[in-house]
């Protein structure tokens, strides 16, 4: 099997449990006893630990030189933690399964991530193609775990989520160790340097933050103006097909445009899409800017994604952890919480915030793209 393809299949394993758990950890834990504020607790528990343990094992990563082992390790530790989701007590032991599941599954993902850049500079396979096996299993397990918590309740999807966290493990266990000889000088601090890496933390914050209210509230909002559960599913869908599409296919366009015009395209079709979602509920006009996930998420990931693979590889884990949380983790977080009063307060126009975030980021971009033209990339 190629290095590419054990990428592939790394990734198609990690996102497969965020396909089984995003839709359903909320009710394993509701069948479980917990209130409303007892499960947003729970789950924002996971998140804060996640923001703070990421960057730490990604530093201890590039100081041991060997992210393989570590990608390893969290990912099997993870499979057994999960488990916890199904039987420990009470609301006290599962605030301690979230805190210890979130410590050692927060740098799946960015670590992978900072592999497959490795190996990509290395054995010369694109990036996108591999990432987006983990887009297109992300849909075939929510669907899978659609039908088996019909057949067999809610708590299946932690047994689920636990076996692909362990296909994980097996899985990283093949990818290339990659080492770094001399590796784990300048700390924290190191990327920070880096003017790209600076003015990317911020625009990754704006642009994926931008996405709050869409994942957090648009099928309260589309129910609301009487779209039907199905319909709402399509229109979710298609957002993550052209984002694999994207990731397929997006090469030449990735070369063309570099990170500066990729993020600044991003925003752009920010604006739009979130300007549209506001103004109108018409369905042709919001399949028509679903279309636009594959700019306002995708375009965005593959141009972070240059500019991280661009890091000294010393720095390559550092930095991935470091962008995955301050870059779009706390903003994320953030502005998932102050969607809540605004969704309350502005129902569907809450979206003219989400575009003016975009905004905000243009000139960010054009920054970001004179930066990278200086140093000629």
């Amino acid at each position: 099997m190629s290095v590419a393809w054990r990428f592939a299949l790394c990734f198609a394993a990690q996102f497969a449990t965020a396909g089984v758990l995003m839709p359903f950890l909320p009710a394993v834990l509701a069948g479980r006893g917990l209130s409303p504020g007892e499960i947003a607790t729970v789950l924002a528990l996971g998140s804060a630990i996640r923001l703070l343990a990421a960057p730490a094992v990604g530093r201890g990563a590039d100081g041991f030189g060997d992210a393989r082992s570590i990608l390893v390790l969290a990912a099997g530790l993870t499979a057994c933690t999960i488990t916890g989701f199904a039987w420990a007590p009470g609301l006290a032991g599962l605030l301690a399964i979230a805190a210890l599941h979130a410590l050692v599954s927060a740098p799946v993902v960015p670590l992978s991530d900072a592999l497959c850049l490795g190996a990509a500079r290395r054995f010369g396979f694109d990036y996108g193609r591999a990432r987006s096996a983990g887009s297109a299993s992300y849909i075939l397990a929510a669907i899978l775990a659609g039908f088996a918590v019909q057949w067999a309740g809610a708590t299946v999807v932690i047994w689920l989520a636990s076996a692909f966290f362990l296909l994980t493990a097996l899985a990283a266990r093949g990818l290339p160790r990659l080492e770094v000889a001399g590796s784990g000088r300048g700390g924290f601090a190191a990327p920070f340097r880096d003017p790209a890496f600076r003015w990317l933390l911020p625009l990754s914050a704006l642009i994926q933050g931008s996405h709050a209210l869409y994942y957090g509230f648009s099928t309260l909002h589309w129910q609301a103006v009487g779209l039907s559960s199905g319909v709402i599913g399509l229109l979710w869908g298609e957002g993550v097909v052209v984002e694999v599409a994207l990731f397929l296919w997006g090469r030449r366009l990735v070369d063309r445009l570099g990170p500066g015009g990729l993020a600044l395209l991003a925003a752009v079709a920010g604006v739009v899409r979130w300007g549209v979602t506001a103004s109108t509920n018409w369905l042709p006009a919001l399949a028509t800017v679903q279309l636009l996930h594959a700019l306002t998420f995708g375009a965005m990931h593959l141009g972070a994604m240059r500019v991280l693979g661009g890091m000294p590889p010393s720095q390559a884990a550092t930095a991935q952890t470091l962008h995955a949380s301050l870059g779009v983790g706390l903003a994320m977080g953030l502005l998932t919480y102050a969607c809540g009063p605004l969704y309350a307060a502005c129902g569907g126009g809450g979206f003219w915030a989400m575009a003016a975030l975009c905004g905000i980021a243009l000139p960010v971009a054009v920054k970001l793209r004179c930066v990278l033209r200086q140093r000629g990339a």
